[in-house]
């Protein structure tokens, strides 16, 4: 209904493009703000590079709780060209995002977020200020884009070896990367590679989680 989108129109700095599926929500938003550009279709489908052609872009949005992670995984697609993304979420999922190493919140979004983000967790909101409350409290992030261009190791293997070690973040890594290693055998010997087969995921950085995905690949 507009009730971030109001507040961003007004701003004559700002080229606001406005993604809405819902179809009576657009009904809505048409009607009373009229000089809105308005899409009407599904955020994770659509082509950004049709809608901004060129330059960079922001995203910033209260987004749908039940999609929020796909929709930073499409920006991560887009990681190049979108600097700045904020917006509001779960709460749980946002102490996910901008959690760190060591902690029982830090997973698969931690890292591949934060590999190419400094996220940033602003503040809380409350469930009261919503009508009607929902069960869940909200909490909103913000994700600047790091001096990270490119990952010094083969991009979709890390992310392949970073979801395969949380798929089981309980275990030593020697175990839940084994589906990784031909014949499920380690057959390098490395200390370096030695000391991660010991670690649980939660434990590593980015920057280990790259080194340990150079060590694979080799």
């Amino acid at each position: 209904m507009g009730v971030l989108t109001q507040y961003l129109l007004k701003n004559p700095n700002i080229q606001l493009t406005a993604i809405e599926i819902d179809r009576e929500s657009v009904v809505y938003l048409k009607e009373w703000y009229p000089e809105l550009h308005l899409i009407e279709g599904d955020f994770l489908k659509l082509d950004l590079n049709i809608i901004y052609p060129e330059g960079e872009f922001n995203v910033i949005g209260n987004y749908p709780y039940n999609i929020s992670s796909q929709i930073f995984f499409k920006v991560l697609d887009y990681k190049d060209r979108i600097p700045v993304c904020s917006g509001m979420i779960q709460k749980e999922v946002a102490e996910r995002l901008a959690s760190k190493p060591g902690k029982k919140a830090y997973g698969i979004l931690s890292v591949l977020l934060q590999a190419y983000y400094d996220i940033e967790y602003l503040f809380t909101v409350d469930e009261y200020v919503f009508n009607p409350p929902p069960k869940v409290k909200s909490a909103v992030i913000r994700m600047t884009r790091n001096k990270r261009r490119r990952l010094d190791c083969d991009e979709a293997l890390f992310k392949t070896v970073v979801k395969t070690a949380f798929n089981q973040r309980r275990k030593q890594m020697r175990n839940s990367l084994r589906s990784l290693m031909e014949n499920g055998e380690w057959k390098m010997e490395n200390e370096r590679l030695e000391w991660f087969l010991t670690r649980r995921p939660e434990q590593l950085t980015v920057d280990e989680f790259v080194e340990l995905t150079t060590l694979i690949k080799n």
